[in-house]
């Protein structure tokens, strides 16, 4: 069973509600008023309003699947731990000192612009297991890079809530 933090689940179920009680509705009614003109091989309104009634159901059963059988975190509540797991909010260090932060999420909820990276992923998998002052490498497509975790935080990211 996948982990899956509880924001990510909402905003899913948000947008699967959304489809089905706002946008779908409205589509089923143009379908409905575009086949009372007539002839549903040519007019363009009833079939352009079937193709959107497909996109939309099509995305409905892809959200679905998204969150078929996970495991909720809440990464509001989780307590604070020593070792890098699923929902941590990791801020690591390269070798020229740059420094980035990143929250550990499921792959279906990536987001680079809120710096919510896979765990999944490369850069996810390496972070699993380590704990403040640790280093490990990174094989990347231009060589092997060495990064030193600076903090591990479970709990709210700062950054987030105050942007809400």
């Amino acid at each position: 069973m996948r982990k899956f933090t509880k924001r990510g689940y909402d905003a899913i179920v948000d947008e699967i509600n959304c489809l089905w009680n706002e946008e779908r509705p409205i589509v089923l009614e143009e379908i409905f008023e575009a086949a009372q003109l007539g002839d549903r091989s040519e007019n363009a309104a009833y079939i352009y309003g079937k193709q959107r009634l497909r996109m939309i159901d099509k995305r409905l059963n892809k959200l679905k699947k998204k969150i078929k059988d996970v495991k909720l975190v809440d990464t509001d509540t989780q307590k604070q731990k020593d070792l890098i797991e699923f929902g941590a909010l990791v801020t690591i260090e390269d070798e020229d000192e740059n420094q980035r932060c990143y929250r550990l999420v499921d792959k279906e909820e990536i987001d680079p612009d809120k710096n919510r990276i896979s765990v999944q992923s490369p850069m996810g998998r390496a972070l699993l297991g380590h704990s403040v002052d640790d280093d490990f490498e990174l094989q990347l497509p231009k060589g092997v890079k060495t990064y030193e975790v600076i903090a591990i935080h479970y709990g709210p990211d700062p950054v987030e809530d105050a942007d809400e």
